[in-house]
């Protein structure tokens, strides 16, 4: 497969799975938690990369796409296990322990918590989380970016 056709399937799954989220937020009505939007940022670094490197295809913006979708990738890992409880996430959208809590800590833990969660699944297929799907996906997609990366330009 020719390079130019890997960096525009690399950065068509970026935006596949960006506009995937924004479906499911715009659409679905499944609005994203903290950690949901930590995902979306290595996204647009590759959409950006790969635009890009479609124009100058040089090694080091194919090593950053890669960069990117691994980091997305590891941030739907960190998403994955706070949803399934095996770490704790970022206090600010995920419950906090109430073991000790007087009721009216109680309360104000309840009232200060976040809208959306991030240690909730709001939605799975097939026994994945959409952080999960996000995890595997941007895997792939960064398995591209490297296959990309191993063509050489004289092929194509």
């Amino acid at each position: 497969m020719k390079r130019q056709n890997l960096i525009m399937l690399a950065t068509g799954g970026s935006v596949a799975l960006l506009l995937g989220a924004f479906a499911f937020q715009h659409l679905g009505g499944l609005p994203p938690c903290k950690l949901c939007i930590w995902q979306r940022y290595p996204h647009v670094a590759a959409i950006a990369l790969g635009a890009l490197a479609l124009f100058i295809p040089l090694p080091v913006l194919l090593s950053l796409g890669a960069i990117a979708a691994l980091s997305t990738a590891g941030v739907g890992a960190y998403h994955v296990g706070v949803e399934q409880g095996w770490w704790e996430g970022p206090t600010s959208c995920s419950a906090g322990a109430v073991d000790n809590l007087d009721p009216d800590a109680l309360f104000d833990q309840i009232m200060a918590a976040p809208l959306i969660r991030c240690d909730e699944i709001a939605w799975q297929f097939a026994g994945l989380s959409m952080a999960g799907w996000n995890m595997v996906l941007s895997a792939v997609i960064a398995g591209i970016w490297i296959w990309a990366l191993r063509v050489r330009p004289t092929s194509e």
